[in-house]
């Protein structure tokens, strides 16, 4: 629909025309170009009627324009105001003072406020969105030019409608919606290139030179065939030059979990972005679409005009949003977040309590009993550390995201946390250990249907980008998965050279992850890297190993139950009494992210010397190693984290006390040796204990001693030579700790091994 509106051409009392704002037709639109004037009903004058009904745009105009100086919304949501807003006052008129100030010619209108006004102008909005958003933008475009007369856009203001009732899971979009207006959700997956689309062409006839213009009308475009210089047909050609393009993006959108039916895959729908709506999400972003639901037909050939009788459906998106109120806070558009202030004064008035940390830790997972400790890690890492970019000065990147593994008894609640972590954070995946690939969690090289170029597809570790990667079933990956951990865990980056695709994505991701013990129930006589079977070189890149035990005593026992019984029994204003309300944690953790960015002071510096110092020492008389520097660094990742929860601008000593306290917890539960009872984090660094390093060398020079007494050209028995090894030490020797003696004394040329013999070496 095209329109001419005040604030296109005024004209002063001189008759010279004033510049205004310009006019522009809207690519997502796609509305007819041709005005329709018909008479219809009792009136003098035609009326402006939308071509096939009966619907008067005339009177929807009149109607809105009511709505827009009239409506109230008391009860508007918190992305729909800003910090000013006046519940008494009608809502759009403020909305377009504030379009007035920022200059961004975008009204949001929701539609359910329209369905509240008038339900038969909501009916309208849905059944026919491309010829009504023309008559919505230029009654609003009027109203506007009526209050600030004086003020010059970019272009015209256009309505953005969204939150539409017609909310559907995009499965059963059925041919009754194609040209309505439909509203989905779902979590992006891909992204594609800015595509330029032609929004008019600019033909030159080859023969008189003389040119002609041809705008683009619903997707197609009609080329002139004869010149009316020179009558010469079919001397037009295509200037690209001259023509006129807009930005076009296609996304792919993926079903939500919950909206899948029983059985079957999630769906995946094609939506396209034009103009200022381009690089407006990113893969990973969970949100909510408003759009035209369309069909366009599949061509055979690209060169050809035939077509097949197959229909190819997409979305023209009108509206993004990614307000969620489940999960915390996601920054909108660039713009940061938006909280009520008597909300930031809530927070403030919270973090000064003494208990504000015991109160949040609680207010994770409440319905699993107990695991305090396990609770305050997993709140630390919500909150994250203090990003710190050295780049500049050649220092590189400080990773700011916690690292924790959960791993313990069958049964203990591992798998819960993971899920509760994964709702409540809006940047999140969850997977599991045997459901999972490399290029599953990396990126893998993929066929773009559309436009037939290899792409690449990203994979769970960088869709989780800024948020957390849920792992369970940790130690049943294979070993080619998990070496993608080790870059991504530490350098925060993940490099990819696939197919001539050759880049580095971010994946500044925190992992958190569950295993379970190899015997399927933790053996207290064994490492942690025997329990669990992963490689040290993994476990030293988390900050916190949290060890989860069924200690299996009465009094345990019946605590437990009562607990669990008690989510049943208990009503649930009972159950959540001395609780934190959700949304309160969800704003809490947003506003400290955003906006707490705390640094040392003297004092928390010099005890976390102290502190780093202590635990070298502590097993130094014993030569063993207790700490490394990635303790230390963890240690001032998790102090950061701490006062990010009191919301201070300074890590104090009582950050470090707590940081280190949890870490000694963490410690204690995953780096003893079995063999003393003591921490060695050189089960973390190296896989063995200093103890077991100790006991392994000299076994090996029993060993040796012993195959010196026999001819050096007889071949001993494997079991012969562990029953005298038994006889002659007063050690407990294992058959596994044999055979990695045997092993050892191998690679250092002292005896040749076989399947069941032993021979020592002439040399």
């Amino acid at each position: 629909m095209n329109y001419l509106s005040p604030m296109s051409a005024r004209t002063g009392e001189t008759g010279r025309t004033v510049p205004s704002t310009p006019v522009r037709h809207r690519p997502d639109i796609n509305a007819d170009r041709h005005v329709r004037e018909i008479d219809f009903g009792p009136g003098d004058q035609p009326q402006l009627v939308i071509w096939g009904t009966n619907v008067s745009a005339t009177d929807f105009k009149e109607k809105f324009k009511q709505f827009i100086e009239t409506f109230k919304a008391p009860e508007a949501a918190e992305d729909e105001v800003n910090e000013e807003y006046d519940n008494n006052e009608p809502l759009y008129i403020q909305k377009l003072n504030e379009i007035k100030l920022l200059e961004e010619p975008y009204l949001n209108l929701n539609c359910e406020h329209l369905s509240e006004f008038d339900p038969e102008m909501y009916r309208q909005l849905i059944c026919y969105p491309q010829e009504v958003i023309p008559t919505m933008d230029m009654t609003v475009n009027e109203v506007f030019d009526a209050r600030f007369s004086e003020q010059i856009l970019v272009h015209q203001i256009e309505v953005r409608p969204f939150n539409a009732d017609k909310t559907k899971t995009m499965r059963y979009l059925n041919p009754d919606d194609i040209d309505q207006l439909v509203t989905i959700s779902g979590m992006v997956i891909r992204v594609s290139n800015i595509i330029p689309e032609m929004r008019s062409a600019y033909f030159k006839c080859s023969v008189c030179a003389h040119s002609a213009t041809a705008e683009m009308d619903r997707g197609r475009l009609i080329e002139p065939i004869l010149c009316p210089n020179c009558n010469t047909t079919f001397s037009f050609t295509l200037i690209h030059n001259r023509s006129s393009f807009v930005d076009k993006q296609m996304i792919r959108l993926q079903e939500d979990l919950e909206d899948t039916p029983v059985g079957e895959t999630p769906y995946m729908a094609a939506l396209f972005a034009h103009d200022t709506l381009v690089n407006h999400v990113q893969p990973g972003d969970r949100i909510t679409v408003t759009g035209i639901y369309r069909a366009a037909p599949l061509r055979l050939n690209p060169m050809q005009r035939s077509v097949l009788s197959v229909f190819k459906t997409h979305v023209d998106v009108l509206h993004f949003r990614k307000l969620d109120t489940k999960r915390l806070r996601e920054d909108a558009d660039g713009k940061g977040f938006h909280i009520p202030p008597e909300r930031v004064d809530f927070i403030k008035e919270l973090s000064k309590k003494p208990d504000i940390y015991e109160r949040l830790a609680r207010a994770i997972a409440p319905s699993i009993y107990e695991h305090e400790d396990v609770k305050k890690g997993i709140l630390l890492q919500l909150f994250g550390g203090a990003k710190k970019d050295f780049t500049a000065a050649g220092r590189g990147r400080f990773r700011s995201e916690i690292n924790i593994l959960l791993c313990g008894d069958p049964g203990t609640s591992k798998s819960q946390l993971l899920k509760y972590v994964f709702d409540l954070i809006p940047r999140s995946q969850y997977t599991s250990g045997t459901g999972s690939s490399a290029v599953g969690l990396t990126a893998y090289i993929t066929k773009d249907p559309e436009t037939r170029q290899i792409v690449l597809q990203t994979g769970a570790l960088v869709l989780a980008d800024n948020g957390v990667c849920c792992i369970d079933e940790f130690d049943k990956m294979n070993d080619s998965t998990r070496s993608i951990l080790h870059e991504v865990m530490e350098q925060q980056t993940l490099s990819i050279a696939k197919a001539g695709i050759i880049c580095q994505l971010n994946a500044r991701t925190s992992v958190l992850a569950a295993a379970n013990p190899v015997e399927s129930q933790w053996n207290r006589h064994k490492t942690i890297v025997d329990n669990v079977n992963l490689p040290h070189t993994l476990l030293s890149r988390f900050d916190l190993i949290f060890l989860l035990m069924d200690p299996g005593n009465d009094v345990y026992d019946r605590r437990l139950a009562r607990h669990m019984i008690s989510l049943y029994f208990q009503k649930p204003e009972d159950q959540d009494a001395g609780l934190l309300d959700m949304s309160v944690l969800r704003d809490y953790i947003t506003y400290a992210k955003e906006y707490v960015d705390p640094r040392l002071t003297a004092p928390a510096s010099q005890r976390l010397i102290e502190s780093y110092v202590e635990l070298r020492q502590a097993g130094s008389n014993r030569g063993v190693i207790t700490a490394y520097p990635r303790q230390l660094e963890s240690i001032i990742r998790l102090s950061e984290a701490h006062a990010k929860v009191r919301l201070s601008e300074h890590v104090e000593v009582a950050d470090v006390e707590e940081a280190v306290r949890l870490h000694k917890e963490a410690m204690k539960a995953s780096a003893t040796d079995p063999l003393t009872g003591k921490i060695d984090a050189s089960i973390l660094g190296t896989g063995i204990s200093s103890v077991a390093i100790k006991k392994m060398k000299e076994l090996g020079n029993a060993l040796r001693k012993i195959l010196e007494t026999k001819h050096k050209s007889a071949s001993i028995s494997v079991q012969k030579l562990l029953a005298e090894m038994k006889e002659m030490s007063s050690m407990f020797i294992t058959r596994e700790m044999f055979e990695d003696v045997l092993k050892d004394l191998e690679k250092d040329g002292v005896l040749y091994l076989s399947k069941s013999t032993v021979r020592l070496c002439n040399n």
